[in-house]
C-alpha cells in the first residue's frame, strides 16, 4: 500500500543545519524577505531552533547587495573587505567600535 504524498506529509531539509524534518514542523523562509508577494518563489523550510536563530530584522535591499558582492562565490575575506566597505558606506560610519580619531 502506497502512502498518501499530501504536501503535510512532505519532509524537507533545513539549509541551515541539515536536519530532515516533517514539512509540518518545519517554518517557511523566504529568501528574499517578503513572504507575502509570492508570485512563482520556491521557498526553503528551516528547522524550528534555527528560525527562532534568525535576525527578523528587516532586510531591504541585502539580497541584492550579497548577490552584487559576490556572496558564495569570492573568497572570504574579499567578500567581507567588500561588505564592511558597503555597510559602513551606507551608514556614514568611518571606522568601527575599536577606531579612536
Amino acid at each position: 500500500m502506497r502512502r498518501s504524498r499530501r504536501p503535510t506529509d512532505r519532509r524537507v531539509v533545513c539549509p541551515a543545519c541539515g536536519q530532515r524534518l516533517a514539512r509540518a514542523d518545519a517554518r517557511e523562509y523566504d529568501k528574499h524577505g517578503n513572504r507575502w508577494e509570492r508570485g512563482e518563489k520556491a521557498f526553503e523550510y528551516l528547522c524550528k531552533p534555527c528560525h527562532d536563530a534568525l535576525s527578523h530584522q528587516a532586510r531591504d535591499g541585502l539580497e541584492d547587495l550579497l548577490v552584487d558582492l559576490g556572496a558564495g562565490e569570492v573568497d572570504r575575506d574579499a567578500f567581507l573587505r567588500g561588505y564592511t566597505a558597503a555597510v559602513e558606506g551606507a551608514s556614514g560610519e568611518a571606522g568601527g567600535p575599536d577606531d579612536t580619531h
